[in-house]
């Protein structure tokens, strides 16, 4: 199992509940949640019982119908799985437990018999569309999982090294010289191509082969829009979910819904939105026309754009009418000779970023005072009581007038500006130049 940083967030809840909530692990399809499951189970308990819904004995399903009485419950678990559980020292996994409401309703009764330990896997898509008719336990401690991020993917790597040395030269706020950066920015890109799926990264390990992670990849996005269909027959969400490096690549201040479903606008498709963003494969941005640090309260629901979670998907998906992507893209991208046009792959990756660090996505736009230009900048981070402004570019240009005049606009209401691109670690005039390879530390 790769090393993953939801683990030690695993290990303060298993410290802090003592038994008194469960726990729910959310993520997208193949992003690692039940294999870092197994592997809380097997090093911080005695014995544990791993029950997978989606190929789990019908006599194991039947159990959950009848919970009045729970000794009878789970002297049949443990016959029929051949586990022994311990008091206070087992651990009992619903995996896949979307496919079972019962399971998930029973977790209210397991939780206040205190016997056992209980965490659940799922996806959140098919968990709120399977629970209309059952009591949702209020017992439940939720963690969202996301694809590994840079520093787990040098983990990966076997690279315990760079990561620490990462965060020290970025506290002390000093560039890397021209010889690290160039090195930095040559992983990063790598990660970038390969992305923070697990089965993609293991790929990488097992075969370096470009080809094979490809592959890989197609399949992902595969079981993902079949997933699309298995709750939207119509086939909207999996037009939505195929055409966002398309619209991202417009550089348009919002998805144009029009441009993709004929006859359909924002506003018609907003459920639909929110399917495929609580599959967590899908990152919305929305526009807030007044930033400041309420932004979730002011955020225009019909004006957004959508990223992809795993940025590896997303060159994947930007090229999956090729029969491979490597010659159009991997080898550019790799050493650095991306065309300007395809530079939204970076902003895709600070989306991955900033989402996982536990920051909802706010971009805002702005008309000029003098012209009819639109300024935009591509995200807004909350911090304290005041904002801090980034804007993305793919190369080391300095250049940044919509930065500029925000600043000026905001100038009380700001904390730090950020500009995240190719460039070595700078301040200059008040703004902080990130390379792509710290913008996780933000």
């Amino acid at each position: 199992m790769f090393k993953r940083k939801i683990y030690q967030q695993m290990l303060e809840w298993k410290k802090k509940s003592r038994g008194q909530s469960a726990l729910l692990i959310q993520g997208a399809r193949r992003v690692g949640k039940s294999t870092v499951a197994q592997e809380f189970a097997r090093r911080e308990y005695k014995s544990f019982i791993l029950i997978d819904f989606s190929k789990a004995n019908p006599e194991i399903v039947n159990l959950f119908r009848d919970m009045h009485d729970l000794d009878s419950f789970f002297l049949q678990l443990q016959m029929l799985c051949k586990v022994r559980l311990y008091l206070r020292n087992s651990l009992i996994i619903f995996d896949e437990v979307q496919l079972q409401p019962l399971a998930r309703q029973s977790i209210k009764h397991l939780v206040a018999d205190g016997r056992y330990d209980y965490l659940e896997t799922g996806s959140l898509i098919t968990l709120r569309k399977n629970i209309e008719n059952i009591l949702i336990p209020s017992e439940e401690e939720c963690l969202h999982m996301f694809p590994m991020d840079y520093e787990e993917f040098l983990w990966a790597r076997g690279d315990e090294v760079t990561a620490p040395l990462l965060r020290e030269r970025f506290q002390e706020g000093k560039a890397f010289g021209d010889g690290v950066h160039r090195k930095q920015m040559q992983d990063f890109r790598l990660y970038m191509l390969v992305g923070g799926m697990p089965q993609a990264v293991e790929t990488l390990l097992d075969s370096n082969n470009f080809a094979q992670i490809d592959h890989m990849k197609r399949n992902i996005l595969t079981l993902y829009e079949n997933d699309f269909r298995k709750i939207d027959r119509s086939g909207r969400a999996s037009q939505l979910f195929d055409a966002i490096p398309g619209e991202l690549g417009k550089h348009s201040s919002r998805y144009q819904v029009t441009k993709v479903i004929r006859h359909q606008r924002a506003k018609n498709v907003r459920d639909i939105v929110a399917d495929i963003a609580d599959s967590m494969t899908v990152l919305p941005a929305f526009r807030v026309s007044d930033p400041g640090p309420g932004m979730s309260l002011g955020k225009d629901i019909d004006r957004f754009k959508l990223y992809l979670a795993d940025t590896g998907l997303f060159v994947t998906l930007a090229f999956k009418d090729r029969a491979f992507t490597e010659n159009i893209i991997y080898e550019k991208l790799l050493y650095g000779k991306l065309p300007a046009n395809l530079g939204y792959l970076y902003e895709n990756i600070v989306a991955q970023t900033f989402r996982s660090n536990g920051y909802e996505l706010f971009y805002h736009t702005f008309p000029s005072d003098t012209s009819n230009h639109t300024y935009e900048i591509d995200f807004l981070l909350a911090r304290q009581h005041k904002i801090c402004p980034v804007e993305v570019k793919s190369a080391a240009a300095k250049l940044h007038a919509s930065l500029d005049r925000f600043r000026a606009k905001h100038k009380k209401g700001i904390a730090e500006s950020y500009v995240i691109c190719g460039k070595d670690y700078a301040t200059e005039d008040d703004v902080k130049y990130i390379p792509f390879y710290l913008a996780h530390l933000l």
